[in-house]
């Protein structure tokens, strides 16, 4: 990140304190108190300065679309940098019980000629996240998007999910689409004709799974996120931007 981007989006600010200025961000409204503004990071301030123009300032003397695009796009950058890394969820997973893992479709705006981003499962375009949740359905991380048409257990495999499980002798529950994943993932029987204690098994482990599956509508109610319309490039950051906030405000 260059000099430049330092001034406008301190990471050291973010560093301190995250919670902090996160909460002052997403939950303040206009007029709060002064300590509720003086959290909020400077770029926060340039990209409300870009979009609201003073009263004593002639008309049409507010930042063009570019410059507040600029600052949103800043700011996105550096909530990505503050998202934990796989190495660091599989620390903090080691305490626990078992993760559930669920992979989720977010819709984009791609057209028709885009095949690898329309996922045959979902029957539209889309980008393929893979979700990690403690036993309680607390989000713990969202992998990089990958396009649509990439399967899940594929999707694992590239993020590097199935073997840090493996190294970190961590059970994890997940639906029948991980069929083949690897040891460490636990999917249900599949068939119609399934024994009595076989289909006692696959209720409970539906049970189990739901709070994942939880989990990531929470992840997905939010708006930005319900149908994307940047560069497919982008997606990563914007998904742990909103990871980040989530963790923030929870």
């Amino acid at each position: 990140m260059s000099t430049h981007r330092r001034s406008i989006c301190p990471v050291a600010i973010c560093a301190t304190s995250p919670g902090t200025w996160l909460r002052a961000v997403v939950r303040s409204a206009p007029g709060g108190g002064a300590s509720r503004r003086a959290a909020r990071p400077s770029w926060f301030w340039r990209i409300c300065a870009a979009v609201t123009p003073t009263p004593s300032a002639p008309p049409g003397s507010a930042s063009g679309p570019a410059t507040v695009y600029r600052y949103v796009r800043e700011a996105i950058e550096v909530l990505a940098t503050l998202a934990p890394s796989l190495a660091q969820v599989m620390r903090t997973a080691s305490r626990l019980a078992f993760v559930i893992l669920d992979g989720t479709l977010l819709p984009i705006d791609r057209i028709a000629a885009d095949t690898p981003y329309c996922s045959g499962k979902h029957k539209r375009h889309g980008m393929n996240v893979q979700v990690l949740t403690d036993p309680f359905g607390r989000l713990l991380r969202a992998s990089p998007a990958l396009p649509g048409s990439t399967h899940d257990p594929t999707a694992a495999r590239t993020h590097g999910i199935v073997e840090a499980l493996a190294a970190a002798e961590l059970n994890c529950w997940a639906d029948k689409a991980y069929q083949g994943a690897g040891c460490p993932v636990r999917v249900p029987f599949r068939g119609r004709r399934l024994k009595r204690w076989q289909r006692r098994h696959n209720s409970t482990h539906a049970k189990i799974r739901r709070l994942g599956e939880q989990a990531t509508a929470t992840l997905k109610g939010w708006r930005l996120l319900r149908k994307l319309r940047c560069s497919t490039n982008r997606i990563t950051d914007v998904v742990k931007a909103v990871l980040v906030l989530h963790h923030a405000t929870a």
